[in-house]
């Protein structure tokens, strides 16, 4: 097998990418994978064996952004990079949904992928270069692996497709699709309220396209891929693997009528112990273990014959109905907003805080760098909604990634800055989880957010189907529980408003999803989707009032070339508006002005304040101005911050003047109206005129 550095290159849609073999990290499975200016190294190891008693698949995604990529030096006090950011978690996850599938059933042996972007340009995404990069690596290395896998990011904007979009440049549509041929594996989406037909015709474009990937990854296997290692599934005795399945599968058949989670888990459970006590009667931990992985087959078969054959499923629904929901709204008092979504066993908790423009999160990412982010969605999931002792720690990549599809689903709705200007966070608490807990955080997202007063532009649910395949028959499952889910082939997430989606997640568990199952799996999602908005506009349909305990923020626009007079030297004039009325004043590079404040009258003071500053003087104004510089012809009279006009000898009082000093000094405040600003700005004021007057500006 050669050594030498070996390239390949695949045009899609007029981007070239390419990949490199041979020549990076050469005693790991690697290739460097190119498109523009950015580059991303891709490297695979893996485990010889499995290590004892390893009786689950240790697949490792990491997804690192490298500072240096962008010509960067890290912020921060350490300046180096330390803890991946939430865009490096959810960069892994969505490598490793499509890829962990395709690895064999009863593959127990460590695997790793590392990907670092080691050069980036905004013209080119490296999120799908990363994915591609790990499929080719897999691909011509030892370790057992059912690819190639394509992965293709599409945006959409004036009904045409736009491949590889810049950030925040996709227009109505940023589809992330990853694929192997003739079967997607997972589907990740925000949309701007897009029919259902048009998500499936984006999907089926992007599938198209990826033909050359695939054509290359079979090509570079063929020529420099190593042998996979010989690997066998466990060898059961199949006089055991028969009398399991006939003592058990009545009882699990049974276990699976029971409509309450803790109730069937406890009859399986209690399968289990009797199982063991008649096939293993002496309590050998080899026999233990090998019966339990029996016991997971007989599950798998009887839930899934059961919902085929009767079209009934494990609570008794059938294929397309909705557990019981209730919402409430304004369930806890402090909060800005709040609401409760019961649906079935699964309940979240959402709650909003509305915060001020310092309250807005700042991100520190190679393709977002110094953006603002003014609407975020944390999604919280102890162990005691499942009814399980499990540490509290840090939020791991599951409630990151689940916190991120849900913020996509609610972004669309959220209004702009200019018409609504608070920071928004909204926390989503799982107090119960039996499936579908994301989407339960979008339908109390979506409630909450009225609750607080906010102007969303339509209510937004999520509903989450399930498909079951045995060959030729199916049934796409409405509203899926967590057995469903384990049990099932595909997990497919919908967000969406009345008429159209906002959100999509689908990861595939098996090949050759067609697109008739696909367009059925979003048509009866729209249904669900439908009928539980029509509970969550029962509860709530409209805006609230905003919170009596939340900061009232009151916007102005100036000019732009005023920010520097409104905020001062050194902030000097804002902090003196500040200390005289108690209030918060943020101004943007376009004159926007935003104060917040906790009641009308503070923030009526601070606006004139503002007002005075930033506002052009006017004839016949009155002023009530500070002397500055007194002169024998006159004195000059600060009417603003950084704006002067002369006050001459003459319009100083009624009467003769002899001396300036007889009627003002420096530092003084004087009443003078301004009676003429010629062409070259200079302001001309009077003192007589303003005599017996009040300011009026």
């Amino acid at each position: 097998m050669s050594m030498n550095p070996i390239t390949r290159e695949v045009n899609i849609a007029g981007k070239v990418i390419k990949f490199e073999f041979n020549k990076y990290a050469k005693q790991a499975n690697s290739v460097m994978v190119s498109c523009g200016d950015t580059q991303v190294l891709v490297c695979v190891v893996g485990a010889d064996e499995p290590k004892p008693d390893q009786d689950w698949f240790p697949l490792t995604v990491d997804y690192f952004e490298r500072m240096y990529a962008a010509g960067r030096i890290p912020g921060g006090f350490f300046k180096r990079e330390t803890r991946p950011t939430e865009h490096e978690v959810l960069t892994s996850r969505v490598i490793d949904r499509p890829l962990r599938p395709l690895f064999p059933e009863h593959y127990m042996a460590d695997v790793q992928i590392t990907c670092t972007t080691v050069s980036y340009d905004p013209e080119h995404h490296p999120a799908t270069l990363a994915l591609m990069g790990a499929s080719a690596a897999l691909m011509i290395s030892d370790i057992p692996f059912d690819g190639p896998v394509a992965a293709l990011r599409v945006g959409m904007k004036d009904g045409k497709y736009i491949i590889d979009p810049k950030e925040g440049e996709g227009g109505d549509l940023d589809l992330n699709v990853a694929a192997k041929p003739g079967a997607l594996l997972m589907v990740e989406a925000a949309a701007n309220f897009l029919s259902e037909e048009q998500m499936l015709d984006a999907i089926s474009h992007a599938h198209k396209l990826m033909e050359p990937v695939f054509e290359m990854q079979e090509s570079i296997r063929k020529e420099i891929g190593k042998q996979k290692r010989s690997f066998s599934p466990p060898a059961w005795d199949k006089d055991l693997v028969k009398k399991v399945h006939d003592i058990a599968t009545p009882l699990v058949t049974r276990a699976f009528t029971i409509a309450s989670k803790i109730e069937r888990k406890t009859a399986l459970s209690s399968v289990t112990k009797d199982v063991l006590t008649s096939v293993n009667p002496k309590g050998e931990s080899a026999v233990t273990k090998v019966v339990k992985k029996i016991l997971e087959e007989v599950q798998f078969n009887c839930m899934r014959g059961q919902i085929l054959d009767t079209r009934k499923r494990v609570d008794g629904r059938g294929l397309t109905d909705i557990r019981t929901i209730t919402c409430e709204t304004g369930v806890l008092k402090r909060p800005h907003g709040s609401a409760l979504f019961t649906r079935g066993e699964t309940q979240a908790l959402a709650t909003v805080t509305l915060g001020a423009g310092d309250d807005v999160q700042r991100l520190d990412n190679l393709v977002t760098p110094n953006a603002l982010k003014t609407f975020m969605l944390h999604y919280n999931f102890p162990g005691y909604s499942v009814g399980e002792c499990k540490p509290n720690r840090a939020p791991g990549r599951r409630e990151v990634g689940h916190g991120a599809l849900a913020e996509r689903a609610l972004s669309k709705v959220i209004p702009d800055q200019s018409k609504f200007g608070y920071t928004i966070r909204l926390v989503s608490e799982i107090l119960e989880s039996n499936g579908s807990s994301s989407m339960a955080s979008v339908c109390a997202g979506t409630m909450a957010l009225l609750k607080a007063g906010v102007p969303i532009q339509e209510p937004v649910a999520g509903i989450a189907m399930g498909l079951i395949k045995e060959g030729e028959k199916y049934a796409i499952l409405s509203d899926i529980l967590g057995d469903e889910d384990h049990l099932g082939d595909m997990d497919f997430k919908v967000c969406g408003g009345q008429n159209g989606i906002t959100a999509l997640q689908m990861d595939i568990k098996i090949g050759g999803l067609t697109r008739q199952i696909l367009s059925e799996a979003l048509t009866q999602a729209q249904a669900g989707r439908r009928h539980i908005l029509g509970k969550m506009n029962a509860a709530i349909s409209a805006p609230g009032d905003i919170s009596e305990f939340a900061p009232r923020i009151f916007q102005l626009k100036i000019k732009p070339d005023r920010i520097r007079d409104l905020i001062g030297p050194g902030g000097k004039n804002i902090k003196k508006i500040v200390a005289e009325t108690g209030v918060k004043v943020d101004v943007n590079d376009e004159g926007m002005v935003s104060i917040v404040a906790m009641d009308v009258t503070s923030a009526e003071a601070a606006k004139k304040l503002i007002r005075s500053i930033t506002s052009d003087p006017e004839i016949g104004a009155v002023y009530l101005g500070v002397v500055k510089k007194i002169m024998d012809f006159g004195a000059f009279v600060e009417i603003k911050p950084g704006t002067e006009g002369l006050c001459h000898i003459s319009q100083l009082d009624n009467a003769r003047v002899e001396r300036t000093e007889d009627v003002c000094k420096e530092g003084e405040e004087m009443l003078v109206k301004v009676l003429e600003i010629d062409r070259q700005g200079k302001i001309k004021l009077s003192r007589k005129e303003a005599l017996g007057k009040k300011p009026t500006a």
